[in-house]
């Protein structure tokens, strides 16, 4: 249930489509972890498909409502693999250094799956005392906001759109 079919797909499939959003709602309403899935799928994390009763484009709409940002998770980095020329934080450079002290920069480069340079950047910044701006702290919304958004972006009813069909939200 990533995305639902388009509307040139077959009668048959979008009606198979929406019956799976009817079960799939039904279930996520008497789920007991609903808040919570909710929650994290809004504010913490960008999920693809259907969950806590909402589609992608749903949570979209709550996020704008919420004012909120999330990046979508980087999975080779939450697994741990490393690509070529991969940007790394300033952080990650200094604590390989210090877990690795009598390792060339070469060394640290290659376990760090970055260039020379980029370890030797952030090296010398640091023995300078300056470290990349940090971004200011990402604002979170409280459950409540959430919820809020939830019933007003999911449970809103059909409303006349300005072309003159109906939308469904």
């Amino acid at each position: 249930m990533e995305e639902p079919p388009p509307s040139s797909a077959a009668r048959r499939t979008r009606e198979r489509y929406e019956q799976l959003v009817r079960e799939a709602k039904t279930l996520c309403a008497s789920c007991p972890l609903f808040t919570d899935c909710l929650y994290n799928a809004v504010a913490e994390h960008d999920i693809t498909g259907f969950v806590a009763g909402t589609t992608a484009a749903q949570r979209r709409s709550m996020r704008n409502l919420l004012d909120v940002e999330v990046q979508a998770d980087d999975f080779d980095q939450l697994a741990g693999a490393r690509g070529t020329r991969r940007p790394v934080s300033h952080e990650e450079v200094l604590r390989l250094r210090a877990q690795y002290p009598n390792d060339s920069l070469e060394s640290l480069a290659m376990r760090l799956g970055c260039s020379l340079s980029t370890v030797k950047r952030h090296l010398r910044r640091a023995r300078r005392g300056q470290s990349p701006a940090s971004k200011a702290p990402r604002r979170r919304p409280e459950i409540g906001a959430v919820l809020d958004a939830f019933d007003a972006v999911v449970d809103q009813p059909r409303q006349p759109a300005a072309s003159g069909t109906t939308r469904v939200a």
